[in-house]
């Protein structure tokens, strides 16, 4: 299941041996909570396989949505680093097979591993950008062109490696991941297809141009 993620290829034999024998995987159904917000962090979870939404609901019960995880990605790094409460709720939007790595174990990783500690500030970093981003396409776009920001934000070689251009994803996830209702999503859908963009099947899309998703206004 590691195969999948960029740090544990630049880990030694023996380092990777700890790695896979303190690690487990679960296997979460699609609409589980992975975690709530205010949760405390035990652990870095990564997705094998499946499908996560990063949001968190205002007291007035608005779901603002931060951000999707697919294969090959990880989440938690940042509170793990400062020991405090889980920040968000973490959903699954299909079944989802994870991977979980104690906190002990990751702190370990970081005492004894530069590869691993420059991995993770790569990570924070596109983190980081990804967020900003996020403001920005809240803030200053369009329906239609926060879905194919929304999409192209999913194709971060770093934060979500495992990802291929085939997305197998339906029109209430792309709702969900960029807090567009179905409807409108479908909507958006249809304008980036006919603008060549993408290809829309039945439970899947497929990317066409992806640097013309990051760079789409409507």
């Amino acid at each position: 299941m590691l195969a999948k993620t960029m740090w544990a290829r630049s880990l030694t034999s023996e380092q990777l041996t700890r790695v896979e024998a303190e690690m487990f995987s679960r296997k979460i159904s699609s609409g589980a909570f992975v975690c709530h917000k205010g949760d405390p962090v035990t652990h870095w979870i990564g997705v094998h396989e499946g499908l996560l939404k990063m949001s968190s609901v205002s007291p007035e019960g608005k779901t603002v949505s931060f951000a999707g995880m697919a294969n090959g990605g990880w989440l938690g790094e940042g509170s793990l680093l400062k020991s405090e409460p889980r920040k968000y709720d973490v959903v699954a939007l299909r079944d989802s097979q994870l991977l979980y790595m104690p906190k002990a174990t990751y702190l370990w990783l970081l005492d004894n591993s530069i590869q691993f500690n420059r991995f993770l500030v790569t990570q924070l970093n596109e983190r980081l950008a990804l967020f900003i981003s996020l403001v920005e396409y809240d803030r200053m776009l369009e329906p239609d062109a926060r879905v194919a920001r929304c999409l192209a934000a999913l194709f971060n070689p770093y934060l979500n490696p495992g990802i291929g251009r085939e997305l197998q994803i339906s029109q209430e996830e792309v709702g969900n991941l960029s807090g567009a209702s179905r409807q409108r999503a479908n909507q958006a859908l249809q304008v980036l297809e006919k603008a060549g963009l993408l290809k829309v099947d039945y439970g899947s899309i497929t990317i066409l141009d992806l640097d013309g998703l990051r760079q789409f206004h409507s």
